[in-house]
């Protein structure tokens, strides 16, 4: 009944078979899957960038934040301190200068009552030599600090 011209309805054409084979389902599956694991990869790496760019983003402004409040610390207590030894400074130039005016009242009194007495002058003249010395030491010291 070949020959007869008749199409067998049963027949089915060779290149349907190639369109449904399993073998083309599975690479499709398996593109997708591909796909999928891709996308969830990049996903990741994308997400742990972000992540990782938000926490030193943190990190950066906290130690900014503790930078700032240690250099204002340090700033008040040098402010303090010089403070502190201005006014050091300045008590111990008012009793070198106490001091200055009693050596002179001194040999003022001393040069006054004995002109004979050289030696005691001399020496209340070193005193007052050494006093002076120290009081320009110490406003040479004044001026540095300011």
């Amino acid at each position: 009944m070949r020959d007869s011209g008749v199409e067998n309805n049963y027949a089915v054409p060779a290149d349907t078979y190639r369109e449904r084979s399993p073998r083309r389902k599975r690479t499709g599956a398996a593109i997708f899957f591909a796909i999928l694991w891709l996308a969830l990869i990049a996903g990741g790496v994308y997400g742990t960038k972000w992540y990782s760019d938000r926490i030193q983003r943190q990190v950066s402004a906290d130690l900014e934040r503790q930078t700032a409040a240690q250099l204002a610390a340090m700033q008040q207590d040098y402010e303090s301190r010089f403070a502190q030894l201005e006014t050091d400074f300045e008590e111990q130039m008012t009793q070198l200068e106490s001091q200055v005016q009693t050596l002179n009242e001194l040999l003022t009194f001393a040069k006054d009552n004995a002109d004979t007495k050289t030696d005691n002058s001399n020496k209340l003249y070193t005193q007052l030599a050494e006093v002076k010395k120290q009081l320009n030491e110490l406003k040479k010291s004044l001026d540095v600090l300011k």
